[in-house]
């Protein structure tokens, strides 16, 4: 889960990291008076999951309460990158000296956890690395060691940090380091990281992405949620623990394992070019058990979706046979009743596949499609998306 700036910019001074004052506000009314706390002069600032807000207009300065409250009715209600602006982060203003980037981050590729430092911040650090190659260090951090201050030191070293702020930054390092073990993180990344006219090293800006497998940790973070801006139909599989991914196109997809579901999302994909162009609607891995209730479930979220015209089950059995499959099928057409009202491809293979087709032949749903292979089964239901049945 990606936090907004606020809500990393909490997480950051919970563990110690130097913030600027500042508040949320959703409203102008609300910002005018933040700023009338903070002084005065205050930064307007977007809160929106995405980069680019100074660019598209979405970071002001203000020069008092009454300016704030004007600023920030000009953000509210932006649309940045397809984000509409619903709360802006009313912060305290600062002499900035000088900028630099840093982050934490789990680098998937090669295992491991990452740094990534740069005395040159407040700018894309991809464009940094692309022009610049050499300025930015890339440094694995060993997740038994850890960051500590030595640690941090060697890091401030060896991204070429100003002498003078070294100790400074690397003691902010460590706190960085702390947000981003204790809260279990994917990323926390501060751009910029700033040296300010009084020498003290302050975390500007923040982003910070939350690992949602080490959720039963932190319950917590569940209040960090957001919920208003959240899909209806991934807050409905969210509900449900189904693993959802809302796509823009017509074919359902529901599948038992993430590597299967991949692959039904190709065979939809190439099947659809002879079939004017459809393609897959959703990701949605039911996992190993597929029991009627499961089954209902991800069909109630897939049929909820006014653009799908039509829904390929795929299912390989394994840990569950294919006659408990075929038995969630119909038993989740019963459950939905005339919620059901689309056409459903059904590709079975594996354990027990001969008494699973043998139960949906029987059954014989007029929505069912009984298909024995994956190419078939995809191309059917990519024929029945097009004919918009």
């Amino acid at each position: 889960m990606d936090l907004y700036e606020y809500q990393a910019r909490d997480l950051f001074a919970a563990h110690g990291v130097p913030v600027l004052s500042g508040a949320v506000a959703s409203d102008p009314d609300e910002a005018r008076a933040v700023a009338a706390q903070l002084g005065g002069r205050a930064v307007i600032k977007a809160q929106v999951k995405t980069g680019g807000r100074g660019k598209a207009g979405g970071v002001k300065l203000a020069n008092g309460p009454d300016d704030a409250g004007e600023k920030a009715e000009q953000i509210l209600g932006m649309d940045i990158k397809g984000h509409t602006v619903g709360r802006v982060l009313v912060a305290e203003a600062s002499e900035i000296a000088e900028e630099y980037y840093f982050s934490f981050l789990l680098d998937r590729a090669n295992r491991t956890f990452l740094c990534i430092a740069s005395a040159e911040g407040g700018v894309e650090i991809e464009e940094v690395a692309r022009s610049n190659p050499e300025a930015v260090l890339k440094l694995p951090i060993d997740p038994l060691a850890g960051v500590d201050l030595d640690k941090g030191r060697e890091i401030a070293a060896r991204a070429n940090y100003p002498e003078a702020a070294r100790e400074a930054i690397a003691e902010v390092i460590v706190q960085l380091w702390e947000v981003f073990v204790a809260e279990d993180t994917t990323l926390v990344e501060v751009n910029p990281l700033v040296r300010d006219g009084q020498g003290r090293i302050i975390a500007l800006d923040g982003k910070v992405t939350l690992d949602g497998n080490a959720s039963f940790r932190h319950p917590e973070h569940a209040e960090l949620a957001d919920t208003a801006s959240e899909d209806p139909l991934e807050a409905k599989a969210k509900a449900n623990d189904l693993n959802y991914v809302k796509l823009d196109g017509q074919v359902g997809i529901i599948g038992n394992g993430a590597g299967l579901v991949m692959s039904t999302l190709d065979v939809v994909a190439y099947a659809g070019d002879r079939h004017s162009g459809v393609k897959p609607a959703n990701f949605l891995d039911i996992g190993g058990g597929a029991s009627a209730e499961v089954m209902a479930a991800g069909l109630d979220v897939i049929l909820g979706d006014p653009d799908v015209r039509s829904v390929f089950v795929n299912v390989f059995g394994g840990i569950t046979a294919c006659d408990a499959v075929a038995s969630g099928i119909v038993s989740a057409l019963d459950m939905l009743g005339d919620g059901a009202s689309k056409p459903l491809v059904v590709r079975l293979d594996g354990n027990n596949v001969a008494e699973g087709r043998r139960i949906l032949t029987e059954a014989d749903h007029p929505l069912v499609t009984l298909v024995e292979t994956m190419d078939d089964a995809a191309d059917k239901a990519a024929e029945l998306a097009a004919a918009g049945v």
